[in-house]
């Protein structure tokens, strides 16, 4: 191939530089302007006699004059082939690939190829496989060759190539000599562009430290695909540049075996399925790990890979069991690049966010582990971010990958970090912010637990009911990951607050699983400490939970444990502790005990000046008289109760007592007056958003309506429990049902 797309550009350089056009030119030298054209187009070389006359009119000087003979000499032009080899176990990221080619295709047909695809993940993650195994299946669409360059951005040695050097590699596979590359980076930049401006290139720059080391190596030609790694983002140069930003994962599983199949043999994955998919688990699905504990199985083709699951699960830590010797290869090895490029403040930050017992944390609870105030976290997740160190979900949470954390862990230990603090902060933000949304949940359910923050901990402004429960989405996996994670002595009083605290949302959202695991927990850490305020909550959150998910058959000994405690009690936890036992002794049928219990809870409360504390137990032993058929009792009660509701302010608590007189009217037969206090009772109760009393409410005005012969309003009632009851999970929504399909015609 005749070598032309040198001279061109530089002929039109000179051109330029000395104002000429190709006419003034042609006038000025005797060429034609049809041959300078097809010269600068590299469609043709100038014979000898036609260069000088060209360099004459140009007066070019003797640096312009050499460079301009040299490009002109017909002959070989050498084709650089700088890409490293192809992976042969390349597997997976079609969808990738598909991204990729589909964003070449679309600047093809625009009449270019201008393309700048940056690709950003974390550390291990197959970005250099991937931009090798792309730029290897384009090599055919750019056929003056290739350029491959490790800019060694996160290499050991901790600096990374100079650009000069990196572009003095890039004009040597160019076919520029040695003694004609300039010294200067500017000058060797503009060389390269003006070499690269008719080629058809791939050019990939790996392992990039950002984009000012990137940007002098772009050849900005239209005939090249340029192609960036980097576990930074590189934002600025998808602002400034265009470039486009492609974020890469993990493997998925089924790709992640597939790589393993790769390495090992497809036959040894058949025989163990599922020590295989155990394996590519253990190994976070990240590629740079698959790689190693493949060629570790490589070297060893008669293990059974259950064994080595086994050994894997069994690694402390498990990066230790991730190591091949190389570092090039050796998992920790490969993040300590990626963690030794922080500035020192982001370093400190990353290893108490690695602390963080879930999968995915939010920027508060971020903060909260640091101690540090939200401008200042976000700047540092913003820093993380960028270097690949971690991700974000749809909800704007942050992942770490499960090995990245476990390096982080072993960072916060080695450089004996708060992490007692940092756990501490981090419950008592779960605490504190679940008792502020409380005021707007499920008040019956609050802890009544003093709220003693800890220094650091992040408040969160929450003024409605909305901010109350989106709040609570947001870190309901990281209180139940909390909760099971962390298990230091010293922090028991914190786990027992945030369970206590959590119970109104669990309940009001109907999270009774999570409710069970969560109050089992606590109960453990107060029956450990032996505090008979935690194991009276504790134990009544679990028994309430396990009957209202038709589990009661599993309360016995729960119930012996907590009246165990009752005496214990102080006096005012003693009151809320009995009507508590008498709604449970009720719920299971030990209606005498109930109203023992209800008696002792009233008795208790007239001794206290706490009118809240007195109509909720004025209404307890309501209900319970009128279990047992003493209405008029119960009536009076309730007629004591609606006044003293007033004076507490608490819409909810005259609810209740509405409520209650319904169903004591009901009782007495005075039917009408049932129906009256049950819907006032029920409008109270949609005001407080108080689905479960709802509920309630629709149960007992359902059975009024029945008993006066209102079948369909009574139906209407029960099926309408039958929904609010099934959106909280509560089993007696079978039985609405039932009730309601009862009176079907």
């Amino acid at each position: 191939m005749v070598e032309t797309s040198a001279f061109g550009p530089l002929l039109r350089e000179a051109r330029q530089k000395a104002l000429f056009t190709l006419e003034s030119l042609a006038e000025a030298s005797g060429v034609s302007v049809r041959a300078i054209s097809d010269m600068e187009r590299g469609k043709s070389l100038p014979r000898q006699a036609t260069l000088g006359e060209l360099m004459d009119a140009l007066e070019v000087d003797e640096e312009q004059r050499r460079r301009l003979v040299a490009a002109a000499r017909p002959g070989s032009r050498p084709i650089p082939r700088q890409l490293p080899p192809d992976l042969a176990v390349f597997r997976g990221r079609e969808g990738v690939l598909a991204e990729l080619r589909a964003l070449e295709d679309r600047a093809a047909a625009r009449g270019g190829h201008v393309v700048i695809s940056s690709i950003g993940g974390m550390a291990g993650v197959g970005k250099t496989a991937l931009a090798v195994h792309w730029a290897h299946q384009m090599s055919e669409r750019f056929p003056d060759g290739q350029l491959y360059v490790n800019l060694r951005g996160f290499d050991d040695a901790g600096k990374p190539l100079d650009p000069g050097d990196a572009l003095g590699v890039f004009l040597r596979g160019l076919g520029v000599p040695s003694t004609d590359i300039p010294s200067a980076t500017e000058e060797r930049g503009a060389l390269f562009r003006r070499r690269a401006a008719s080629l058809r290139l791939v050019v990939v720059l790996d392992n990039a430290r950002d984009a000012e080391q990137v940007r002098p190596l772009l050849p900005g030609a239209p005939g090249c695909l340029t192609i960036v790694t980097s576990r930074d983002q590189l934002l600025g140069l998808a602002a400034a540049q265009g470039a486009t930003p492609v974020s890469l994962d993990v493997w998925t599983p089924p790709e992640a075996l597939a790589a393993l199949a790769a390495r090992i043999g497809a036959e040894r994955c058949a025989a163990e399925p599922e020590a295989a998919a155990e394996l590519v688990r253990l190994c976070g699905y990240l590629p740079l790990a698959v790689a190693v504990v493949g060629a570790q199985l490589g070297a060893e083709p008669d293990l059974l890979l259950r064994v080595a699951v086994a050994e894997l699960r069994e690694a402390r830590p498990r990066l230790d069991a991730l190591s091949a010797g190389d570092r090039s290869v050796d998992v920790r090895a490969v993040f300590s690049r990626s963690y030794r490029a922080l500035a020192p403040d982001t370093a400190r930050f990353f290893r108490y966010l690695a602390l963080h017992p879930g999968s995915a944390a939010s920027a508060q609870a971020a903060a909260s582990l640091a101690g540090l105030p939200m401008a200042q976290a976000r700047g540092h997740l913003r820093e993380l971010a960028s270097a690949s160190l971690l991700s974000r979900d749809s909800e704007g949470r942050y992942i770490l990958h499960d090995l990245v954390r476990a390096y982080g862990a072993e960072l916060a230990e080695r450089h004996d970090d708060d992490r007692l603090g940092a756990l501490d902060r981090l419950l008592s933000y779960l605490h504190h912010n679940a008792k502020s949304a409380n005021a707007y949940v499920m008040q019956q359910f609050r802890s009544g637990l003093s709220d003693d923050p800890a220094a650091g901990a992040v408040h969160v402004p929450i003024d409605n009911r909305t901010d109350a429960l989106d709040w609570y989405r947001q870190e309901e996996h990281t209180a139940a990951a909390a909760l099971r994670a962390v298990d230091d002595p010293r922090l028991q009083r914190r786990r027992i607050a945030v369970a206590l605290e959590w119970v109104a949302y669990n309940e009001a959202t109907g999270r009774w699983p999570e409710e069970i695991a969560a109050t089992r927990i606590a109960l453990d850490a107060a029956l450990e400490l032996d505090d008979p305020v935690a194991v009276e909550r504790s134990s009544h959150n679990l028994i309430r939970a396990l009957i209202e998910t038709g589990r009661g058959d599993e309360t016995g000994g729960l119930i012996e444990t907590r009246l165990a405690y009752l005496p214990r009690l102080p006096t005012e936890h003693r009151t809320g502790a009995e009507r508590r036992a008498s709604w449970v002794c009720s719920k299971l049928g030990r209606f005498d005990e109930a109203l023992s219990h209800a008696r002792t809870a009233l008795t208790i409360t007239r001794t206290l000046d706490r009118p809240d504390e007195l109509v909720r137990s004025l209404l307890e032993l309501a209900f319970k008289v009128s279990d047992l058929g003493e209405h008029r009792e119960a009536v009076a009660l309730c007629e004591e109760a609606l006044p003293v509701a007033r004076v507490t302010g608490e819409r909810r608590f005259e609810a209740m007592a509405w409520g209650t007189l319904g169903v004591a009217r009901l009782g007495l037969g005075e039917l009408d007056a049932a129906v009256d206090n049950l819907e006032k009772a029920l409008h109270m109760f949609e005001e407080t958003l108080d689905v479960y009393n709802r509920a309630e409410t629709l149960d007992n005005l359902a059975t009024v309506h029945q008993r006066r012969g209102a079948i369909e309003e009574a139906r209407t009632c029960w099926l309408e429990a039958a929904e609010l009851f099934t959106s909280l999970r509560v089993a007696r929504a079978a039985e609405m049902e039932a009730r309601a399909q009862a009176l079907r015609p």
